[in-house]
């Protein structure tokens, strides 16, 4: 028996980009580092909400690769050898996170405000367009 896929559907024409897209998203690690939200915001807009405790600005980036939101996060290593722990209970270690985003949805800003990075997303409103095709004779 055959597997169907969506660029083999008679009837899903140009969409051979989908299946790709599913396959990368299914790829990406999800280790539950660091926790997150989504939300929407408003019609158009979306928010990303990362709980990022103990990273400062300059300790994350933030980049959008082949429409793949990718957040990184690495602390630096200040005077570690110094400290010593009796209990290490909060995670000080790097993560990447990603998010595919759809055609048409951009990155407004990002916000660190009391341990939380928030980035906001807003999807361009597609304009209407009916398109009158002509047939000609053979």
């Amino acid at each position: 028996m055959t597997k169907l896929t969506f660029a083999a559907h008679p009837f899903l024409l140009g969409f051979d980009q989908l299946e790709r897209l599913v396959e990368r998203t299914a790829k990406s690690g999800n280790d539950g580092y660091p926790p997150f939200n989504i939300e929407q915001s408003s019609e158009n807009g979306f928010r990303i909400t990362l709980a990022v405790a103990g990273f400062r600005e300059d300790d994350i980036s933030i980049t959008v690769e082949e429409r793949q939101l990718v957040i990184r996060g690495r602390q630096a290593d200040e005077a570690e050898e110094a400290r010593v722990f009796l209990h290490r209970g909060i995670a000080a270690r790097a993560f990447q996170r990603s998010f595919v985003l759809a055609e048409g949805v951009d990155v407004a800003g990002a916000r660190l405000e009391n341990g939380l990075l928030h980035v906001d997303l807003v999807r361009a409103v597609p304009e209407k367009v009916v398109q009158t095709i002509r047939i000609t004779r053979g």
